[in-house]
């Protein structure tokens, strides 16, 4: 039995602990100063801060992620779960990517900071995690 970490654990681990830090710097920013820390509107939720929702997500799945690593959680459950979380992740911030897409299309005085609104770079993200983890599923069922 092959007891390498598989890559697909790996790609998820670092997703979302790309994100996890993005999201804290977001969320801390937001919280301690009330600004927002990019050129861009703070959308809200149930009233917080998207990003903190973000936050919240990325830190599951990144505890997740290492539980797996750690062989705390079986993988199969492990890559379920984030599939979950990720799938969930893809709807949240899809939805607010879809809210500030006129406003991208259009680019009428808004200029972004990472060139796209926070909320799609976070999409593209869940977007990874979620792919990575299908693709690893699948492959674990090949083998």
């Amino acid at each position: 039995m092959d007891e390498r970490m598989p890559l697909s654990i790996k790609l998820i681990t670092g997703f979302s602990i790309s994100g996890f830090l993005f999201a804290g710097y977001l969320s801390a920013v937001k919280l301690f100063s009330g600004t927002c820390t990019v050129r861009e509107s703070c959308p809200y939720f149930l009233g917080w801060p998207v990003c903190a929702y973000g936050f919240i997500m990325y830190s599951m799945l990144t505890v997740l992620s290492i539980l797996m690593i750690k062989k705390r959680i079986n993988s199969y459950k492990g890559m379920l779960a984030i599939a979950g979380v990720s799938f969930v992740g893809i709807i949240f911030s899809g939805y607010f990517s879809a809210i500030q897409l006129p406003a991208l299309l259009q680019n009428k005085f808004v200029t972004y900071t990472f060139g796209v609104p926070t909320c799609m770079l976070s999409l593209i993200m869940y977007m990874l995690i979620f792919a990575t983890v299908v693709l690893g599923i699948a492959h674990r069922r090949r083998n």
